[in-house]
């Protein structure tokens, strides 16, 4: 939000590529450096490894008004995506507290924090309007200085008042912990975060330009779109927790995919107007032409009606798609035609309008689906691997988190590729379709191995 602010009033005369790498940065440190926080969590607990974070995430907001460069900013953006393993601690640290039936509600509370992104989308911009009233060319240094601030606060209040709780087997070796790894469920979960994190992530970002090319859509409507579809997802993650802990994960999970392949197979379908070829009007006779006009054939003594082309103006609130057909004349006055000839072309014209308001609710939806994805996902997490719960969440993490630095880089590649917008919920449509077959492929050779006796497991478990 800053470094945009800082383009769009020409504080900072960056290129769109240095623009991407400044909003790209933390989230890719974020996400790389999730792994060794979640095993730093494990091994010494979350309660100084989490305020050790916060303290050190607020010395590159303090020292970012002295930033007169894109490397200083590129360096300070790194330190503070360290914010981002926030999450790997809180998962290792949360879990310890709560038995096994309420982890899945636990850690959906702990998410919902994904939500304080959204609320930032508002708060933090009429911020800088307002600290840059007096002073426009430096007025925004506040802004990272109070934020600052705040992170030093409640990094000192954790510190002095949290309890510390770890593993028991906290002793193992850093090889040992990296050993988990080898388990091919920890990828399989990781692509799920991939999805319902990673690419939430990414259209959190993606969406803005998304509505402002396709339906014209001013920054500021834009904006709210984007909000509308990042804070719900946020905010029901305590709800998808409370699910995967009434119903179990794996029924979870299911419907979640499952929605996903749905709506992205809805979203995927583009603005469009299609023009094909249509009825057109064939010769029954052999004969002569005699008259020939827009709306009508004449062969010998035979008047053939012709459909006129009509004017089918739209004006974008069409839900469904609208049709229109007609005929054109390829044929002339004295020409001779033998039967069964082409004596007029059709033309039918489609136009799908996407609707804008259909096409938000269905983002909304989505969204709120991969919400409760995110909470289903960690579910299973203190359930398979109870021990290396900082590990295992961190990998998962930093495999959600790639998805949201390359989310956006994949759908400028395809957008480019094909000239579709919609070409990213293409993507997403055959990731879903992925990560779906994979879960129910393995869930039935689990079943079809061990029937009946880890049926009833497996409807907890997975």
């Amino acid at each position: 939000m800053l470094v945009t602010y800082l383009v769009e009033k020409g504080i900072f005369n960056w290129s769109v590529v240095q623009v991407g790498w400044l909003l790209g940065i933390p989230i890719l440190t974020g996400s790389i450096m999730r792994l060794p926080i979640g095993i730093l969590t494990d091994k010494f607990g979350g309660k100084y490894v989490f305020s050790f974070l916060l303290l050190l995430c607020s010395i590159p907001l303090f020292l970012l008004p002295f930033a007169d460069s894109f490397a200083m900013f590129a360096f300070l953006s790194f330190l503070f995506g360290m914010i981002g393993t926030g999450f790997a601690v809180g998962i290792g640290y949360t879990s310890i507290f709560y038995p096994k039936e309420w982890q899945g509600r636990a850690l959906g509370i702990f998410g919902m924090g994904n939500a304080g992104a959204a609320v930032t989308t508002f708060i933090a911009p009429t911020l800088l309007n307002q600290f840059s009233v007096d002073d426009p060319e430096n007025g925004w240094k506040l802004l990272p200085v109070i934020y600052g601030v705040v992170l030093l606060i409640i990094g000192a209040i954790f510190l002095l008042f949290a309890e510390n709780r770890k593993l028991e087997q906290s002793t193992r070796t850093i090889p040992q912990m990296l050993s988990t790894l080898k388990n091919i469920r920890v990828w399989r979960f990781g692509t799920y975060y991939f999805l319902v994190f990673g690419c939430f992530v990414a259209y959190s970002q993606w969406l803005l330009p998304n509505f402002m090319n396709v339906y014209q859509t001013s920054l500021v409507m834009g904006g709210m779109f984007a909000t509308m579809f990042s804070l719900p997802s946020g905010v029901i993650r305590a709800f998808g927790g409370y699910l995967s802990d009434k119903y179990g994960a794996r029924k979870v999970m299911y419907w979640v995919l499952g929605t996903s392949v749905l709506f992205s197979a809805l979203l995927m379908v583009p603005k469009m107007e299609i023009t094909t070829a249509g009825a057109g009007i064939m010769a029954k006779k052999a004969g002569v032409i005699t008259q020939v006009s827009p709306t009508n054939i004449k062969v010998d003594d035979t008047d053939i009606p012709v459909i006129e082309k009509t004017e089918n103006i739209t004006d974008g609130s069409n839900i469904f798609p609208t049709k229109t057909s007609w005929q054109e004349v390829i044929v002339t006055e004295n020409q001779e035609v033998a039967k069964k000839e082409l004596l007029a072309k059709g033309i039918t014209k489609i136009n799908f309008d996407a609707n804008m308001w259909v096409y938000l609710v269905l983002v909304i939806l989505i969204g709120i689906s991969w919400g409760i994805g995110k909470a289903a996902v960690y579910k299973h997490i203190p359930e398979y691997f109870p021990s290396e719960v900082g590990v295992v969440g961190g990998m998962v993490g930093l495999l959600g988190g790639l998805g949201g630095f390359f989310g956006p880089i994949i759908f400028s590649y395809l957008l480019t590729a094909t000239g579709l917008w919609s070409s990213s919920w293409i993507f997403i449509l055959i990731f879903s379709i992925i990560c779906l077959v994979w879960m129910h492929i393995t869930i039935t050779n689990m079943m079809n191995k061990n029937q009946p006796a880890l049926a009833k497991e497996i409807e907890t478990k997975n």
